[in-house]
């Protein structure tokens, strides 16, 4: 694949990890809605709107559903176990220590790629994606202490083997050929139906109680939970996918300044600081893919 090619694709799923920041505050529009209903709703719409896009470009929708079992496997196991994972996480223990240890997955991503064939860690990828892990921990913590308490340690281990579950799907979805680019619709259509079982069983019913609430849950279907899915699979399996690790710390950051902006956070020193941090590694890790491959 041409460096222009693999440039637009890591943008492409840049795109993906932009949109991803919304989702904290628009979860926050759309009320109290249990998680797994939510997950439900919004991986339906997703995966409607993958039927629909493959109807506009004339291929059978049909061809979602006629993915080798290596891809099923990969894909259901990292839509529908991550989410089920973080989830356990966030309410197995605190929710700054499960989310610290849940963003490891950049930095999973980053090294795991060094597996993939033709692919090689250059120093500029582990210190960025380190850079990344650092200034993610000041924005959690807001520059404090973190203590570990032996009596979260069931979602300790959640928030782990969420970002190994994602880390090792989005390499994976890059390693194994066979599948095709509609595959995540059928992904996104089996994590709904997963999901919507989960919340009969564990969970009541809670609908959005306003407009604002509805439009939230549309938005969440259309852009985090659904569209985003789709612009990451085309970045990891055609693009850079050692940037895009890197660059996937700026989610959390951008998730709080939009949560600042909207007034349903205050600002710290921390976070303008974690924004330094997190820049500066996601400049040095990409610094060689918009140079271009060193000759050999």
């Amino acid at each position: 694949m041409s460096s222009a090619s693999t440039l637009r694709a890591t943008a492409i799923g840049a795109l993906a990890i932009l949109i991803w920041s919304s989702l904290a505050p628009v979860t926050a529009l759309a009320g109290t809605v249990p998680p797994f209903q939510l997950v439900a709703c919004s991986f339906a719409m997703a995966a409607a709107l993958g039927l629909g896009w493959s109807v506009i470009r004339g291929r059978s929708p049909a061809g979602a559903f006629r993915q080798p079992p290596a891809v099923w496997a990969v894909g259901i196991g990292g839509l529908f176990g991550y989410h089920s994972l973080y989830f356990l996480a966030l309410q197995s223990a605190p929710p700054v220590e499960a989310s610290l240890i849940n963003y490891l997955w950049p930095l999973l991503i980053v090294v795991l790629s060094a597996t993939l064939p033709g692919e090689r860690l250059a120093p500029g990828h582990v210190l960025g994606a380190l850079a990344g892990l650092a200034g993610t921990v000041l924005l959690v913590t807001k520059g404090q202490g973190l203590a570990i308490d032996t009596r979260y340690v069931t979602g300790y281990a959640a928030a782990l083997g969420a970002a190994v579950t994602w880390a090792v799907y989005s390499v994976l979805r890059r390693r194994i050929t066979g599948g095709t680019d509609d595959a995540v619709t059928g992904f996104c259509l089996v994590t709904a139906v997963l999901a919507a079982v989960c919340h009969l069983v564990w969970e009541p019913t809670v609908w959005p109680d306003s407009t604002l609430g509805w439009a939230a849950l549309l938005f969440i279907g259309l852009g985090p939970a659904g569209s985003a899915f789709f612009l990451w699979d085309h970045g990891v399996r055609n693009g850079d996918i050692r940037t895009l690790g890197t660059l996937s710390y700026a989610a959390p950051i951008l998730s709080t300044l939009l949560l600042i902006a909207g007034g349903l956070a205050s600002g710290h020193w921390s976070v303008w600081a974690a924004c330094a941090v997190i820049t500066a590694g996601s400049l040095l890790s990409s610094r060689e893919m918009v140079r271009g491959p060193r000759a050999r």
